[in-house]
């Protein structure tokens, strides 16, 4: 489950001052050549002038509703610029404008990630040099904030941001090594619009009025706006608190709540919860945010200190001893590390004895892992898995944290989980929709792991959206992504099934401009975050430079299957994108296998022959089908001579 839940969507009145979408900012990137999209507000009937110092002027009027729109001649590749908006009475402007080349990036934690990475657990390659040397002041990003909406949202909340040591850290490392590649190589701005979430998928990102043509989620959404009343209804009067950027921040965040942590602390109303096990499900639905957890466990000898071992707990712990805090890790990354820690005997008391543990959940599963107990210097050990009590005290939706406490009667709290970033349309509504119409030259997309396990579904899908986006802008955007990196998933739905997947993303190659990066080479067994994501940008940015920026002779595609030819007891399969020929890995081919009509797969021999690839083995008489790659943890074998790897696929489909 990604951060946060729902925007509380009351609709705002029309303003009655100028204003104009935060998109349109100082240190903003405006595409070149093209006649760009402004828009704003400002009261109705009242007329505007747009003056920008590269020569432009124009005039719009607002309509009855107080909205108003312009279009704006750009100029080649330039800058900086200062864009001036003003009425009778009011003016805005508009410092540090640059005219280049926009991109929209999006897509789950992949393209999420960003250039400092998610450490320990999720790194990206070389991250503190790149960071150190990350003096682009020509790249800008706009990063979108998460929400979600069961409506189309106008407006969001962000600025555009200079590329320098002190800020690349925290823009998406697949977007920024694409824009930087860009940068280098066509020698203008890049302004990179981020938006992304992790662990979301496709119809998240796709429109009601788009995915009622697939009829997949139409029973999920038709009931979305009825229940939104009674959500914003309960929540207008819950404390709000901002979701911390700093582990000190993280680590002194309140919500009314430390009394839970004392020994006397009456929890005898509590739920109760087993454990270890998740500590992120309320009425069934998974959460986000903070919970109280709290045992009790005897302890006869009060001589020495004891050990307190906890397999993990994801994602940040205050561990507490009768009152008083002992040890726990802030900030991500710590999900999968153990906690081993110290309790001083002074704390202990003959008796019984009260742990209790505040847990903030931040994304993805939340949970209490792994053997919990307690261990003297003797040898002896206290189990603590079993019943412990549970409080839910503070919820984290729409980026923000609604403070409970241990007051609040929440047993009427609506089911807010119903909605959240998995729900068809939410994530288009309130990520997508404000960005629209502004103009950009196209969109780069790295998702697919959380519909793993759903890819004949995702064959319709997957361009349903591409075809939505092109939609809404009204244009046929360039549409470049990357295919799903292997990797070991662990969930009982999804394992052996992302293969399948990856597979599922070569059929929107079948719209014109797009183009599909293929990881198989550069996946990393462990996380399903490989590190090496300037590999990916480089590559993402190898189509735009081929396809949009006149490097025709440039080689994009790693070899695609094209179809296959049955000759005797060998299938011969061809591909297309073979650059300047197929190449095998140092290792040989492998990955390889094949079939008889009865689709009973083995382990295929394989060789290169005229740039086509002879599959065969000596159990299949008759072979019908050959599949590559055809696992979760599969690796590249196959390459084209400019090194890169063929994409996952089976003839079973046709395609």
């Amino acid at each position: 489950m990604a951060l946060g839940q729902l925007v509380f969507s009351a609709v705002p009145p029309v303003k009655k001052r100028l204003t104009v979408s935060s998109l349109f900012s100082d240190h903003m990137v405006i595409q070149q050549k093209q006649k760009a999209a402004l828009w704003g507000q400002a009261a109705p009937g009242q007329k505007l002038t747009i003056t920008a110092n590269w020569g432009q002027r124009i005039s719009s009027v607002a309509d009855a509703g107080g909205n108003w729109k312009a279009k704006l001649s750009t100029p080649a590749a330039g800058g900086p610029y200062i864009i001036a908006i003003k009425t009778a009475d009011t003016s805005i402007m508009i410092k540090d404008v640059l005219i280049g080349e926009v991109w929209l990036a999006s897509g789950q934690s992949n393209m999420d990630i960003p250039v400092r990475g998610w450490p320990p657990g999720d790194t990206i390659l070389n991250s503190k040099q790149e960071i150190e040397n990350a003096n682009y002041p020509e790249i800008r990003f706009f990063k979108v904030p998460f929400g979600i909406s069961v409506t189309p949202l106008n407006s969001i909340n962000a600025k555009w941001v200079t590329t320098l040591p002190q800020t690349a850290g925290d823009f998406s490392a697949t977007a920024y090594f694409y824009a930087r590649r860009l940068r280098q190589k066509l020698h203008v701005p890049i302004g990179i619009i981020q938006s992304s979430i992790g662990g979301t998928p496709a119809e998240a990102w796709t429109s009601k009025a788009s995915l009622e043509k697939l009829n997949d989620f139409n029973s999920v959404i038709s009931g979305f706006e009825t229940f939104q009343a009674s959500i914003d209804d309960w929540f207008k009067n819950v404390p709000q608190l901002k979701v911390p950027e700093t582990d000190e921040q993280w680590r002194n965040i309140s919500f009314d709540d430390q009394a839970a942590a004392n020994f006397e602390f009456d929890d005898s109303h509590w739920s109760s919860i087993k454990l270890p096990g998740r500590i992120d499900v309320l009425n069934s639905h998974e959460i986000d945010g903070a919970v109280w957890v709290r045992g009790v466990f005897v302890v006869r000898d009060t001589s020495a200190n004891y050990t307190l071992k906890i397999g993990f707990i994801d994602d940040m712990d205050a561990i507490h001893i009768n009152g008083k805090y002992v040890g726990g890790f802030v900030g991500r990354g710590y999900a999968s590390t153990p906690r081993n820690i110290i309790i001083p005997k002074e704390l202990l008391k003959q008796g019984n004895n009260v742990i209790a543990i505040r847990i903030i959940d931040i994304g993805g599963q939340g949970l209490v892992g792994g053997d919990i107990a307690i261990s003297d210097n003797k040898g002896g050990t206290i189990n603590l898995a079993g019943d412990w009590k549970f409080r839910l005290v503070a919820e984290l939706l729409n980026g923000r944290f609604y403070s409970y406490g241990l007051q609040k009667d929440i047993s009427r709290r609506p089911d807010v989980n119903k909605l959240n970033s998995n729900s068809p349309t939410t994530l288009f509504n309130a990520m997508i929709n404000p960005l629209i119409p502004y103009t950009i030259k196209g969109v780069i997309w790295y998702q697919g792991e959380s519909n793993v396990g759903r890819a004949e579904q995702y064959k319709k899908l997957f361009p349903l959206m591409i075809e939505d986006w092109r939609t809404q802008w009204g244009k046929q955007l360039p549409f470049y992504y990357v295919q799903i990196a292997p990797f070991l998933y662990p969930a009982a739905d999804q394992k052996e099934q992302s293969q399948k997947l990856r597979d599922a993303q070569r059929y929107a190659l079948k719209l014109p401009k797009t183009g599909m990066v293929t990881t198989l080479d550069i996946g990393y067994l462990k996380t399903a975050h490989p590190p090496y994501k300037q590999e990916v940008g480089k590559r993402l940015a190898t189509f735009a430079l081929k396809n949009e920026y006149g490097e025709k002779m440039l080689v994009a595609s790693g070899p695609l299957y094209k179809k296959t030819i049955m000759k005797g007891n060998k299938l011969i399969v061809e591909f297309e994108s073979i650059g300047g020929g197929l190449l095998a890995s140092n290792q040989g081919l492998f990955n390889f296998e094949i079939a008889g009509a009865d689709k009973a797969y083995v382990k295929a021999e394989a060789k290169i022959v005229n740039n086509k690839v002879v599959v065969s083995s000596p159990s299949i008489a008759v072979p019908v089908y050959v599949r590559y790659a055809w696992s979760d943890g599969s690796s590249a074998s196959l390459f084209n001579k400019e090194g890169l790897p063929a994409a996952t696929f089976t003839s079973e489909g046709g395609m």
